[in-house]
């Protein structure tokens, strides 16, 4: 076992199969020399060169655009935008051209791309650049996406991500860039689809990735002091999505808590909450229950920012409503 970061993973993921593959190739805004907007990418301009670490013209559009048009002629691209929250100005590129071209030409043609977005408040970032936009993107069919909360699996669901013959969004939390975590030596490819239990439990079922993961588990923590078992269950992949392991958990805690960073109005959540409802109802004996941030723009003011955002003590709460 080794030490690294998330953003350390998530480079060793994109290292890896440029070692190992000519197609390869990342670019996005000052992606290149300067290392990226959070140092993920530096190292790799001086290591690969400018030909397969571009920096790009200030346009996401053109981002998408490029990554849409080199994957379909065979390259597999990785491209990076500055933060999630951009991928607006490229929406018409993913949604209507990525997105739906392999069933367009009936299968003859891929779209390896990878999608980096860096997503989620909590670095008083305001407004425009601190949201969680995970649901519009498991809205669109031909769409995967993946959200690492940890370096092993950042490397991991990297590999698999260059690895797809379709277009994967690859979310990653800003707050956990810095953040410390246990490697294997030889990692291998997280398949898509396969969520990981952080910790077993009895009592209730929290399903959540990413950044609440953390929230979760010292939720659980507290829980425990007045003998609630918690069971964390870490998604990993948003869609395709694990729900086996999602049922399998409910038809053993028979309550369970769904968080996200979002906006809860609208939330990839509520999707959730949804397919438990119709297909895991009776084994509910409590109220499906959704913790997420209030409906407003993430602030600039940093109290403002953590009252809207939620956290280990409202994941507390939501819990105890169940008993």
């Amino acid at each position: 076992m080794r030490k690294m970061t998330y953003g350390q993973g998530i480079k060793e993921g994109m290292r890896i199969r440029m070692l190992e593959n000519p197609d390869v190739f990342i670019f996005g805004e000052d992606v290149g020399l300067f290392g990226g907007c959070f140092g993920v990418t530096s190292g790799l301009f001086d290591e690969f060169g400018d030909k397969r670490v571009r920096d790009t013209p200030i346009s996401e559009g053109a981002i998408i655009g490029a990554a849409v048009g080199s994957a379909a002629a065979g390259l597999r691209p990785i491209a990076e935008l500055m933060f999630i929250d951009f991928l607006t100005v490229g929406m018409d590129q993913l949604v209507n051209q990525a997105a739906k071209m392999g069933y367009m030409f009936g299968g003859k043609i891929k779209l390896p791309m990878v999608v980096r977005l860096p997503a989620g408040g909590g670095v008083r970032a305001a407004a425009q650049h601190s949201q969680s936009l995970e649901a519009w993107l498991t809205h669109v069919p031909g769409l995967k996406v993946v959200y690492p909360s940890n370096p092993q699996d950042a490397i991991g669901l990297m590999l698999s991500a260059i690895d797809d013959d379709n277009p994967v969004m690859y979310i990653e939390h800003k707050t956990l860039y810095a953040v410390p975590g246990e490697v294997e030596d030889e990692v291998k490819p997280i398949p898509f689809g396969k969520a990981n239990i952080k910790k077993e439990g009895t009592d209730v079922t929290i399903i959540t990735y990413g950044k609440q993961v953390y929230d979760a588990l010292k939720a659980a923590e507290i829980l425990a002091k007045d003998d609630i078992d918690v069971e964390v269950i870490d998604l990993r992949s948003l869609y395709p999505l694990d729900k086996q392991t999602i049922f399998n958990s409910i038809e053993k805690t028979h309550k369970v808590v769904l968080v996200s960073e979002e906006a809860k109005r609208g939330a990839y959540t509520g999707e959730l909450a949804a397919m438990i409802a119709e297909e895991c109802f009776f084994e509910c004996d409590a109220p499906i229950k959704r913790v997420g941030a209030l409906n407003t723009p993430i602030p600039f003011s940093a109290e403002l920012e953590d009252y809207v955002l939620p956290n280990a003590e409202d994941i507390v709460n939501a819990v105890k409503s169940l008993f």
